[in-house]
């Protein structure tokens, strides 16, 4: 304790502020030793005169007394003149050591010691010997499930913060953040952006604009994600500087469009991995509906590997008797010849004409009608603000309107997507038309990830969020191909097969059963074998590459090893 505290003081005494409080502190304890100094002096010429003599330490020691108000009585004028001058040292000393004394030390050194100390909770600057670290500038959805990922993923990483107590709200949240204003490059230098991993901005277009303008001022090969809400900011967001733009609306439009059914039953590609493609497939009113994979038997007939599926929002690694139903969405991996064949097998089936359902023409609803016009699929959007009405396709009304929702189609609809800005909303939504629909397909937008359990539980069959959409895109520029999420709760990883798997034929290795991962491909010095045999046997100078949800990846890490992971 001893030894900080001078530190503490020499930072609250270094700055401007600092040095200007200590200097009214001096001068007030100047004028109080000066008054002191003259009410001892009057003390001792007023005993005199009344006959009385003192020492200079007892004029000292009755001023103090006296003007402190403990008056111990002990000595005492006998005077009208001393008596009025007692009155006078005890009215000052009551003002000066009881009210002006105590206001400027806490105002003039307390106060601000007390924020120095605050503010080295929430430092200015990182370790000189920071690297690879990630860079993040606004604490909302997006960046705290980025966090999450970051922690998993054993990444360093600090919110850059210009307010300094959001800094310490974000640090008692065990955090890590840095001080400073995203506009000014020495805040940059201080968190040793030429040394990061990436610098990811989620805040509004122009503070974005901002960060991604004097970040690449400092340097020119950290990337850069910013998001922006506008689509003029997308442009703009480039010239400034950003590697990649985030247009989180068009991107859960677009995951919207291809998970509903009633369009087409061929396959969509949501990832690709090096020559392994992932896609996405409607099982909807196709002949695989009512039988097992096993019976439906895809590789044997196109090559594809059917690697999970899709069931009210939930994935499900693929087995041998998981039975297809009608709304179904298939997750295959395989190569681009291998689609085409899929394709072409079920390409004739599940069309419908009957529209899409839409709630809400937002950013969200507007994008999803467009990304469902480029699969050739009808749609109706409820919208009950005026200005948001664009044209025919749009039915004017609360969504929470029976007669308008039976305007809209609901009751024949194949699907409906709920896409408010509120997550009460889309709960209550999503419970409302399950009840309306026991058969059609509900598809909801979450804001907050802890919301998306609680839409399920809803009735709702798929869920997105802007969070793990922000968080994939993010963690797949970062990772560089050894991890890509290509889907909600869905991943690709690289890993190095593990001693005890290497020579083991994949059927007998039992990942699927033991982690919920399934191999979709070997990568070796020879190349890539995308959807290898089950009897296949795992090499020990190669990489696997998994697919499966956060939690199996975490399973078979567990099992097998930290030391798994793929060379970088």
């Amino acid at each position: 304790m001893f030894k900080v505290l001078p530190a503490e003081i020499a930072t609250v005494v270094r700055g401007r502020g600092g040095r200007r409080n200590l200097g009214v502190l001096a001068r007030f304890f100047f004028v109080l030793a000066v008054m002191i100094t003259v009410y001892t002096i009057g003390f001792h010429v007023l005993m005199l005169r009344e006959g009385q003599e003192h020492t200079w330490i007892t004029g000292f020691y009755w001023t103090l007394t006296v003007m402190s108000t403990l008056g111990f009585g002990d000595i005492t004028f006998h005077t009208d003149l001393g008596r009025l001058f007692s009155i006078l040292v005890l009215l000052s000393g009551t003002i000066f050591l009881l009210v002006l004394l105590p206001f400027s030390f806490i105002e003039f050194f307390y106060a601000p010691w007390m924020a120095a100390q605050a503010a080295s909770r929430a430092p200015r600057q990182l370790p000189r010997e920071t690297r690879g670290h990630v860079l993040l500038t606004n604490h909302d959805s997006v960046t705290s499930a980025l966090v999450h990922r970051l922690e998993q993923y054993r990444y360093d990483y600090a919110l850059v913060v210009a307010d300094l107590e959001e800094a310490l709200r974000l640090h008692d949240l065990d955090l890590n953040v840095v001080v400073g204003e995203l506009d000014d490059p020495e805040t940059w230098k201080n968190a040793r952006v030429e040394a990061a991993a990436l610098v990811a901005s989620t805040a509004n277009d122009v503070t974005n604009t901002n960060v991604a303008f004097t970040v690449r001022e400092l340097t020119k090969d950290v990337p850069i994600i910013t998001s922006a809400r506008d689509e003029a900011s997308v442009d703009i967001l480039g010239l400034a500087g950003s590697s990649f733009v985030l247009r989180l609306e068009e991107m859960m439009g677009q995951s919207f469009a291809r998970r509903t059914v009633g369009g087409d039953a061929m396959s969509h590609v949501i990832g690709q991995f090096d020559d392994l493609l992932i896609a996405e497939a409607t099982a909807h009113r196709t002949p695989m509906v009512g039988k097992t994979l096993g019976e439906n038997r895809l590789r044997e007939k196109v090559g594809v590997t059917v690697v999970g599926v899709w069931e009210r929002g939930r994935f499900e690694p693929a087995r041998r008797e998981t039975m297809i139903l009608d709304n179904t969405v298939l997750v295959l991996a395989g190569s681009e010849e291998h689609l085409a064949r899929y394709d072409e097998l079920y390409c004739i089936y599940n069309i419908s004409t009957t529209p899409v359902v839409i709630l809400g023409g937002g950013r969200v609803g507007r994008a999803t009608a467009r990304f469902l016009a480029r699969r050739e699929m009808d749609y109706r959007i409820v919208e009950v603000l005026p200005e948001l009405i664009l044209d025919e396709k749009y039915v004017h009304g609360s969504a929470a309107d029976l007669e308008v929702l039976e305007q809209a189609g609901i009751r024949e609809a194949p699907a409906v997507i709920i896409t408010p800005h509120e997550d009460d909303l889309n709960v209550y939504l999503t419970i409302y038309c399950r009840q309306l629909r026991p058969d059609i397909q509900v598809l909801s937008r979450a804001i907050h990830e802890r919301n998306v359990p609680t839409l399920h539980r809803a009735g709702a069959d798929c869920v997105l969020s802007y969070a793990s959409m922000g968080v994939g895109a993010v963690m797949n520029m970062l990772q560089r191909s050894k991890i890509l999420l290509v889907a909600e709760g869905l991943e690709l990883f690289e890993l190095r097969v593990p001693e005890e798997l290497a020579g083991r034929v994949i059927a007998e290795s039992a990942i699927r059963e033991r982690t919920g991962c399934s191999v979709v491909a070997i990568h070796t010095e020879q190349g890539m074998k995308v959807v290898p045999n089950p009897s296949v046997k795992l090499p020990s100078n190669a990489d696997i590459v998994l697919i499966g949800s956060a939690e199996a990846e975490d399973r078979f890490l567990e099992l097998y090893g930290k030391g798994g992971k793929a060379q970088a």
